[in-house]
């Protein structure tokens, strides 16, 4: 039943976003950015229907208040292609940095072009970091919340943490607060994987984090913060469906916080 349900919301899910872009594209590209964005979170806040009705798997939002008004970071968890637009709905006017190659996707890198994403040679240094930087600080002045995982790629539920410097870079520059978000999308819907679990769980927004402190020693809250409320949302989530099969990840992390109680 797993299988079949997953195979279905998979069908499901390529054929809501195909005919959708066809069909809507005519819409977007006339409607003033803003309006147009309209489309892609009616899109998202679909595709998390979807999963709750064929997968089964439905999640709930605790901090909604932590988020400040005006142009901020948001620097979630990533673990999963679900949390890359499952909350696309409930921000206001998010922009992305993303790699360069994802601009030349036809449709797709049409729809990020409207909404001004900002893309990235990953290999590039010097003169194109500081254009990228300066869109950025052009995009938070307008108010927009940029999106940034800390840790560059999707990591398993549980990992070891592999955070990067380059967060801290943009805090310095940028100067607005960073937002922390902490989440385990990927016990429901993992890395590469076919099969979807049901199951109910919390996305939780952390405070955030003022603007003016030292880079390094935003860095280091930063990751502090989010590990150890990670390390209480992964236990919250398991005893919450303990139906889940673990990843290994997952299973040593608990084994760890598990001994760190005892002792």
């Amino acid at each position: 039943m797993l299988l079949l349900r997953s195979v279905l919301f998979n069908v499901a899910f390529y054929t809501n976003l195909i005919v959708r872009m066809i069909v809507l594209s005519p819409i977007y590209f006339v409607q003033p950015r803003k309006e147009a964005y309209r489309i892609p979170k009616a899109w998202a806040a679909s595709n998390n229907w979807l999963v709750s009705k064929i997968v089964g798997a439905s999640f709930e939002i605790e901090g909604m208040e932590n988020i400040p008004e005006g142009g901020c970071i948001f620097a979630p968890k990533h673990q999963s292609a679900w949390d890359t637009f499952a909350l696309l709905p409930y921000q206001r006017d998010p922009v992305y940095i993303l790699k360069r190659e994802l601009m030349w996707i036809p449709l797709f890198g049409w729809y990020a072009a409207k909404q001004k994403m900002i893309p990235v040679n990953r290999g590039a240094r010097g003169k194109v970091m500081v254009e990228v930087m300066q869109r950025t600080q052009e995009e938070m002045a307008n108010g927009r919340q940029l999106i940034i995982y800390p840790e560059g790629t999707r990591r398993p539920p549980g990992a070891e943490p592999q955070y990067r410097y380059g967060i801290a870079r943009i805090y310095r520059d940028v100067q607005v607060p960073v937002v922390p978000v902490v989440a385990h999308w990927g016990l429901f819907w993992g890395r590469r994987k076919l099969i979807k679990h049901p199951g109910h769980f919390k996305v939780r927004i952390l405070p955030p984090i003022a603007p003016g402190m030292d880079p390094d020693a935003f860095y280091a809250h930063l990751v502090e913060t989010m590990e150890r409320e990670s390390d209480r949302l992964l236990v919250e989530t398991v005893e919450a469906n303990p139906h889940l099969p673990l990843p290994p990840t997952a299973v040593k992390r608990l084994a760890e916080l598990k001994a760190q109680t005892a002792a």
